[in-house]
C-alpha cells in the first residue's frame, strides 16, 4: 500500500484517534471499486474529510490493490487499515472541517 506522503506521525495519530468512533461511510461490495463507488467516495472526502471505507476483498493483494486505486483516483491521503477498513483523509480547499495539528 501507498505510504501517506504529506502527513507526518503526529498528525496520522490525530487523525486515527478521530476516526476511531465513525463507522464506514461507503461500503465496497461483490461488484468491487466502480466509478460509482469512486465518487460516492469523493462525495464523502468532500463533506467529511476524514471516512472509514469498508474493503470487502477476497484477499490482502486484491484489498491492497483497492486501497492504491482508491487513494490514486480520490487524491486522498491513507491513514490506516485495519482488517477491512481503510480511513482516509483529503483535506476539502474550500472549506476545512478538521483541523490537524502542524507538526
Amino acid at each position: 500500500m501507498s505510504q501517506n506522503s504529506t502527513l507526518n506521525n503526529k498528525q496520522i495519530r490525530f487523525l486515527r484517534a478521530q476516526a476511531h468512533s465513525m463507522k464506514p461511510v461507503v461500503l465496497i461490495g461483490g461488484a468491487g471499486l466502480t466509478d460509482n463507488v469512486i465518487n460516492e467516495i469523493n462525495f464523502a472526502l468532500d463533506d467529511h474529510e476524514l471516512i472509514k471505507v469498508r474493503v470487502n476483498a477476497d484477499d490482502r493483494e486484491q484489498k491492497s490493490k483497492m486501497i492504491d486505486s482508491i487513494i490514486k483516483q480520490t487524491e486522498c491521503e491513507h491513514v490506516q487499515s485495519i482488517g477491512h477498513i481503510g480511513i482516509f483523509y483529503r483535506q476539502n480547499k474550500k472549506n476545512p472541517v478538521i483541523e490537524i495539528p502542524k507538526s
